[in-house]
């Protein structure tokens, strides 16, 4: 039995009528007779009732009718999901980032390829730069968003966002009035700081710019997340550098200063998007065109 068979039983059901059957499937009336007794036959029982005036569909056929017309509607919902899942538009998506992504690009993208493509399910994971590379390359993260720069030929990435680096300070601080603030001023001050393994690149451009303003940066207190870093600032207990885009977390008793003195592109920091060089699949393929599409509006 073949998927033919069957669509020539469904024409025929629906038509009742083997001349008009075979017309609608583009075959000769003779032909289209034989193939329905061949079916019967290797069915072992009727599916019509044929008289010289009309064609009715015996009680066996009316019921082999209904199935084969679930098997019909379930291999068209098949090919549909075949069609999809080769485009990228349903199935699931494991995406990875730094946490100050979630104060600046993060939200705007994930907001548009969820109406974009609604039938992808997003399951969202806060890493560091490093966890992300480790998750990337055991299968476990399918896209990220960190802070460049990435040294591994194994991933991919492309600059998705650039933000200004700007100095929190606590609003109590004697500096908090300025509308600037000169690195050099805070030569004495302590500092928070994240680990370096975290975001290397983040990590040696603050150090670097404390560098060029004649001081090493004395860290009081090591945090992990931004939110942290800005909360400690927040009790006092230390200044940071930070992304503009902190300044969305709205933690009171934090203030934000731009930084005088310091050429504005060496005040850049980035967030890049990652994926592994190597991925074939339909999904990943779909977010990253996604994205360049709406970067470009």
């Amino acid at each position: 039995m073949e998927l033919r068979h069957l669509r020539y039983f469904v024409t025929v059901a629906e038509e009742l009528h083997f001349g008009k059957a075979a017309e609608r499937l583009h075959i000769a009336q003779p032909p289209l007779s034989q193939q329905i007794r061949q079916l019967e036959k290797e069915l072992g029982f009727e599916l019509f009732h044929r008289t010289k005036r009309n064609v009715q569909l015996t009680e066996a056929g009316q019921v082999f009718l209904g199935e084969v017309q679930q098997i019909f509607k379930q291999l068209q919902q098949a090919v549909q999901i075949g069609q999809q899942t080769s485009r990228g538009e349903i199935g699931q998506l494991v995406v990875g980032f730094v946490s100050s992504a979630a104060y600046n690009i993060l939200p705007t993208i994930l907001r548009t390829f969820r109406s974009c493509v609604p039938g992808v399910r997003l399951e969202l994971h806060e890493l560091t730069t490093d966890q992300q590379l480790e998750w990337l390359q055991s299968g476990r993260m399918d896209v990220g968003f960190v802070r460049p720069p990435v040294e591994d030929n194994r991933v991919s990435w492309e600059t998705i966002f650039e933000e200004p680096l700007m100095v929190a300070l606590p609003e109590t601080h004697s500096l908090a009035n300025q509308g600037y603030i000169c690195l050099t001023s805070l030569a004495n001050e302590p500092f928070i700081l994240f680990p370096r393994l975290l975001a290397p690149g983040l990590y040696d451009l603050i150090i670097s710019l404390c560098q060029q303003a004649g001081f090493s940066p004395s860290v009081a207190q090591e945090a992990i997340q931004m939110q942290t870093i800005v909360s400690l600032v927040a009790a006092e207990m230390g200044v940071a550098i930070v992304p503009a885009s902190l300044q969305n977390l709205q933690r009171t008793g934090v203030v934000y200063r731009h930084i005088r003195d310091i050429p504005d592109s060496s005040l850049k920091v980035l967030i890049a998007m990652i994926w592994r060089s190597n991925d074939t699949s339909p999904i990943v393929q779909k977010f990253i065109e996604t994205i360049a599409i709406h970067l470009e509006e």
